[in-house]
């Protein structure tokens, strides 16, 4: 389902993203786990989590333009993490922080 990457890159990775990304992070504990939880509305992907959505589904949302409002701020969130190889943070979250 996803690849394991070693600590020392995730960490790495994680440091690089938030430093750019800090002001579309909402920057809290509660985000990420809302957004390691939140689940597809509408469309193909209905009902699966976020994160399980393929990267290019997130790319095509991105030429197309987002939804507006929480889904369409939490799917430009995803798109980041998914290109920044931050997937397995999220997975992680999911895990440990049961919604």
């Amino acid at each position: 389902m996803h690849k394991s990457i070693g600590r020392h890159t995730l960490q790495k990775n994680w440091r690089s993203w938030t430093h750019t990304n800090r002001n579309k992070l909402e920057g809290s504990k509660e985000a990420l786990i809302e957004l390691a939880h939140y689940k597809m509305p509408f469309g193909k992907y209905k009902g699966d989590y976020l994160i399980d959505i393929p990267e290019y589904y997130y790319t095509w949302f991105k030429q197309k333009g987002f939804p507006e409002g929480k889904l369409g701020r939490m799917m430009i969130q995803m798109h980041d993490i998914k290109i920044n190889g931050l997937e397995e943070l999220i997975y992680t979250i999911k895990k440990e922080f049961k919604k």
